[in-house]
């Protein structure tokens, strides 16, 4: 493609865990090329999860050059990132990196959680960030940090998010988007600003943090050193983005809180939209990827995860060496009836987040019969992070006075038939498969597109550039059947956290 050189592209670069990927987008939000690269992920010992971040840069590297190769880069107008969240890597004054990166995944800070969040306040610390206490944040990951490696600490020049880092390497500005900001757990999401509290807390400065911005704002521009580096022209401008759930949200059009996102990856996110902010510890609020507003977000840490789990350590079968195997269980949990013969699954095998909070909480199998075979342990695992949905939107509906209608279905687990039907009878919504199933990459390129001035607003923006090519609609027999059920699951978890405080006694 070398006709001309109007700029008439944007690209997503979508940093995610596990890879970069890079899409160029045009203006109705088509894919005009992709490429993507692995970045590696290491864990040192049992639930500690690192990066080095020279790879999040040389996969974007790899992935901008693989873009400029198959588009010309001079109809390149701007770039924008979306990055994955909760992921930190502390670099020293002349900004190199002190230590590995700390991944999302990783546990190490949990200790740290109650006794960081008791010294300001848990209640406090909702109002300003907007999060319930827990060891997602970044802020309890320093916390650890500044306990265990304190002289590493003491050294810190400057911290970074995925988002920032990237920035930094693309045009050598310390800036980062208020949506990847925000997920760590000491901006004062109300004023978009780092919380002076949260800082003091920590001994840490203001400036030794990016400096954050709404999204859609022009960051800067690739510098002639990034240039070489990615094939990426000097007067691309990048463009402030978001954390991937924010930006997943932008882009599936979800800018209304009759519509929600479902991210079913790894974990399973869901995301409502609202204008005004609002704390609850039935979710954690995020800044929308847009010129306004917030996400009311609920999360499962276990969504194919279980799923993996089950394969590969109850029925010890490797999906590398037996990749038909999902389709085997899909196959074999088609044949069974809604509520899959009185098995109940509780998802919590890492811990819970909305709306109890508990890092210790564990998962559970109930009902358990000597017919039940591997079909109905798949079924019911499906169905238990579905009636997880269900109670969490129904306790974000009564917060905010507003019906969620729609759930726009993203991520890996999108493409799974079964289990969109099943979602959509357990929450008798109807669940939406989008024309573009990269959500987060499309959120950052609309993003893009804004600050180019291509459109005079995120919603405009959204609305040309996404759309739904298939919409499940509740089968009501289905979901009389599922409601029934509802009501034992919700009973479920009260009761064996009774036992398991029991037995630790």
């Amino acid at each position: 493609m070398k006709t001309g050189s109007r700029k008439d592209l944007v690209i997503g670069l979508d940093c995610s865990t596990t890879a970069a990927k890079a899409i160029a987008f045009d203006r109705k939000g088509n894919v005009v090329a992709r490429t993507h690269e692995a970045i590696p992920l290491s864990s040192p010992q049992p639930q500690y999860y690192e990066q080095d971040p020279n790879d999040w840069w040389i996969s974007t590297q790899k992935v901008l050059r693989q873009i400029s190769r198959q588009i010309n880069p001079a109809k390149i107008s701007a770039i924008a990132i979306s990055n994955q969240r909760e992921t930190f890597v502390p670099l020293d004054k002349y900004g190199d990196y002190l230590r590995p990166a700390i991944v999302w995944l990783d546990e190490r800070c949990k200790s740290e959680v109650n006794s960081f969040s008791e010294k300001i306040g848990k209640g406090r610390i909702l109002r300003i960030t907007g999060k319930p206490p827990d060891y997602a944040p970044v802020v309890y990951r320093l916390a650890w940090m500044k306990k265990h490696e304190p002289k590493l600490f003491g050294n810190i020049g400057m911290i970074c998010d995925v988002h920032s880092y990237i920035v930094w390497k693309l045009t050598n500005a310390f800036k980062t988007s208020w949506a990847s900001a925000d997920p760590f757990g000491l901006f004062d999401l109300n004023h978009k600003r780092w919380s002076p509290i949260i800082l003091k807390a920590l001994e840490l400065e203001e400036g030794q943090f990016p400096g954050a911005y709404r999204p859609g704002t022009i960051l800067g521009r690739v510098s002639n050193e990034a240039s070489a580096l990615t094939g990426l022209s000097t007067e691309t401008a990048v463009v402030a983005g978001g954390g991937d759930g924010q930006a997943a949200g932008l882009g599936s059009n979800v800018l209304t809180s009759a519509r929600a996102y479902l991210n079913l990856g790894t974990a399973v996110v869901a995301g409502v939209y609202g204008k005004q902010y609002r704390t609850s510890k039935a979710f954690r609020t995020m800044s929308s990827c847009s010129e306004s507003g917030y996400y009311y977000e609920c999360s499962l840490r276990a969504g194919t995860f279980a799923v993996d789990w089950f394969i590969k350590e109850v029925l010890k079968i490797d999906p590398l060496q037996q990749s038909d195997i999902y389709r085997q269980l899909e196959q074999e949990a088609q044949q069974v009836p809604p509520g899959s013969d009185g098995l109940l699954h509780l998802p919590y095998l890492c811990g819970v987040m909305n709306p109890y909070w508990d890092m210790n909480a564990r998962g559970a199998f109930v009902g358990l019969s000597s017919f039940h075979h591997r079909g109905h342990f798949y079924r019911s695992i499906l169905e238990g992070i579905a009636f997880e949905q269900l109670l969490a939107i129904n306790a974000v509906e009564r917060i905010i006075g507003t019906k969620v209608r729609d759930f726009v279905a993203i991520g890996g687990g999108a493409t799974n038939n079964l289990w969109c039907h099943i979602l959509a009878d357990v929450t008798g919504r109807n669940i939406c498969l989008p024309e573009n199933t990269e959500a987060s990459a499309l959120g950052a390129a609309i993003a893009a597109a804004v600050g180019m001035g291509w459109c005079w607003t995120f919603k405009e923006a959204a609305r040309k550039m996404t759309g739904v090519r298939k919409t499940i609609r509740p089968e009501k027999k289905n979901q009389r059947e599922y409601q029934r059920l509802y009501f034992e699951y919700k009973r479920i978890y009260p009761r064996l956290k009774s036992t398991r405080e029991v037995n630790k006694a």
